[in-house]
């Protein structure tokens, strides 16, 4: 592909606490560096219909929690959201409505829209996963290059160095990858 990409080419961001962090940023790797901070300030500003779960973790309405999973701060789960046995939220986590979070599963500085899906086996790290993305069974967005290098996104007529050695998967709305 030679065409750049833009933020708004590969999502429709209709998430309330979600929309300005996306129309801030107009590649969508601008945007891992600042999820922790938006996270925060969210928190501080307070989020009507959520829960203080623990210090830093914020839940809203109707998610569900199976046994033995593991949710560090900051993290905030949007409503109607499902979290299976064994996932482990690392921090930096910010989901929108109706998404799962599947069985041995690893969440890292991410975004999941609305209805996403990463139902078992699967990492997301430095990732941000598009409205009704879905992940098969042992998808794997690595975000580490073997070099220790500057991600950098190419083209035929462009070379940008995001400034980040860790850039997982940019996924947009409706795909399936697995």
């Amino acid at each position: 592909m030679n065409k750049l990409v833009k933020t708004a080419d590969l999502y429709d961001c209709q998430v309330p606490y979600l929309k300005d962090l996306f129309d801030s940023c107009e590649y969508p790797w601008e945007m891992l560096p600042k999820i922790k901070g938006h996270i925060l300030a969210l928190i501080e500003a307070g989020l009507p219909e959520f829960t203080e779960l623990k210090p830093g973790v914020w839940v809203g309405k109707d998610v569900k929690i199976a046994d033995y999973v593991t949710i560090e701060a900051p993290a905030i789960i949007g409503h109607g959201t499902e979290i299976r046995p064994g996932a482990y939220i690392r921090g930096s986590v910010i989901t929108g409505e109706n998404c799962v979070l599947g069985n041995s599963s690893e969440f890292k500085n991410c975004i999941l829209l609305d209805r996403v899906q990463c139902p078992h086996y699967n990492y997301v790290g430095d990732s941000i996963l598009g409205y009704r993305a879905h992940l098969g069974a042992g998808a794997v967005t690595s975000n580490v290059k073997s070099d220790k290098s500057h991600v950098h996104v190419k083209g035929e007529d462009f070379d940008i160095d995001t400034g980040r050695k860790k850039v997982g998967a940019m996924i947009g709305d409706g795909v399936e990858i697995g």
